[in-house]
């Protein structure tokens, strides 16, 4: 069980994920929301009756799932619809996040999670903050090559973001990602024994 938890957190095209995998790499547990969000939407998933409820069977696609894309496009210019989807899906993703960092088995756990300063409540769920940190254009030349949109279109997309201020506002610490990976893994090394100390420091009081 691990009880001391690092929120990680980045823009899009910041390299949130490679810095997560590079610190998977050092046995460290990675609970991702992203990923419990997709797992609680596919078919059979637990949020489906409460979003098929809400939104009607239209959101769903030929296999059950939710169809990501007609959802995205429904609630990104409607704050009310967009509101009413987060009212669903975000107690079920703290549940099920909240379950697996205290079923962790490594010395501290990293907290994946996208919108953190967004949310303004994993702040209180953290010991921690990581943002993971590179110029705009830098992000959005990242997110073009991968996704094939138009910088308006990733524009558009981080203007529903926490700015990069805001994000470096929040974070304890910061992973710069503007060159190689190998650069990325030595700073995430180093922030590895960081957290191996501030944990067992933890677990010493909590003890």
């Amino acid at each position: 069980m691990s009880g001391f938890v690092v929120g990680l957190t980045g823009g899009i095209g910041s390299g949130k994920s490679a810095a997560a995998d590079c610190f998977a790499a050092h046995g460290i547990a990675v609970i991702d929301t992203d990923a419990i969000a997709r797992e609680l939407t596919a078919p059979g998933g637990a949020a489906l009756p409460a979003l098929v409820a809400a939104f009607g069977d239209g959101i769903l696609a030929a296999d059950g799932a939710m169809d990501r894309a007609r959802v995205r496009a429904l609630v990104f210019a409607d704050i009310e619809a967009r509101q009413q989807l987060e009212g669903i899906l975000h107690p079920l993703i703290r549940q099920v996040s909240g379950e697996r960092c205290r079923l962790a088995a490594s010395p501290y756990v990293i907290l994946a999670v996208p919108l953190l300063v967004e949310s303004g409540t994993y702040r209180e769920r953290c010991d921690r903050i990581v943002a993971v940190d590179c110029p705009e254009s830098v992000q959005i030349s990242r997110v073009m090559a991968r996704s094939g949109l138009a910088a308006d279109e990733v524009r558009a997309i981080m203007a529903t973001q926490a700015t990069r201020g805001e994000r470096l506002a929040a974070a304890d610490e910061v992973l710069t990602n503007d060159a190689d990976l190998a650069g990325l893994a030595a700073q995430v090394a180093g922030l590895h024994r960081k957290f191996l100390a501030l944990a067992a420091r933890k677990g010493k009081t909590d003890g």
